[in-house]
């Protein structure tokens, strides 16, 4: 929503009396989101939950956003149509604003297969707040992890819109970085990221 549409609304933003600054001290780390996209299967999510494990452990807070438990309540009113797909990943944007704003890291698993969808996200944050990891994997290989047997839908054409089959995903342009789910284990891949997290001096 444009801020004239806001206007007419008699909408406004509040502030409030507590500062980003004010929350991260109090958490003991910078708020930001870890934001985990590839293909169905790629494993994104396995690698995002021990990410998580590993900072709660150090007594940092934090909450992962899976792709299937979002389109559960706040976006189950959505297909999987690019016009549905764009607007999945519009109203996680926002909330992933409100979480970093919180002072909390945010780590959010989802497909997300459009650049543009991706960077409008990244305009929201602040200037590292928004690290992309990209979680490459063929789609042969994802289909052979997949539990629910969604490849075989696809192929079948029982299941439409599926990406990598029957809908395009757009490879990201400059992640700040790359895990090839295919070559490497969860637990190696988790620990780039948490060095990625140390690094960039969120933690």
């Amino acid at each position: 929503m444009d801020s004239g549409a806001q206007n007419e609304k008699n909408v406004s933003w509040f502030d409030g009396y507590v500062s980003l600054e004010d929350r991260e001290k109090l958490h003991g780390h910078k708020g930001a989101v870890i934001w985990f996209t590839g293909l169905s299967a790629s494993g994104k999510s396995t690698i995002a939950h021990l990410v998580e494990k590993k900072l709660h452990r150090r007594g940092c807070s934090t909450y992962v956003l899976d792709g299937d438990n979002v389109r559960h309540g706040l976006c189950s009113d959505l297909t999987f149509s690019p016009e549905d797909r764009a607007e999945n990943i519009r109203r996680i944007g926002e909330m992933v604003k409100l979480f970093v704003d919180a002072g909390i890291i945010v780590l959010t698993a989802f497909i997300s297969p459009y650049q543009k969808d991706r960077q409008k996200v990244r305009s929201l944050l602040l200037d590292g707040q928004f690290l992309e990891v990209y979680v490459d994997c063929p789609p042969e290989v994802c289909a052979t992890r997949d539990r629910k047997g969604i490849y075989s839908k696809a192929r079948e054409g029982i299941i439409e819109d599926f990406t990598g089959i029957s809908a395009p995903y757009e490879t990201p342009e400059s992640p700040e970085l790359v895990i090839q789910s295919y070559k490497e284990g969860a637990s190696e891949a988790a620990a780039r990221v948490i060095k990625s997290i140390e690094q960039r001096q969120i933690i």
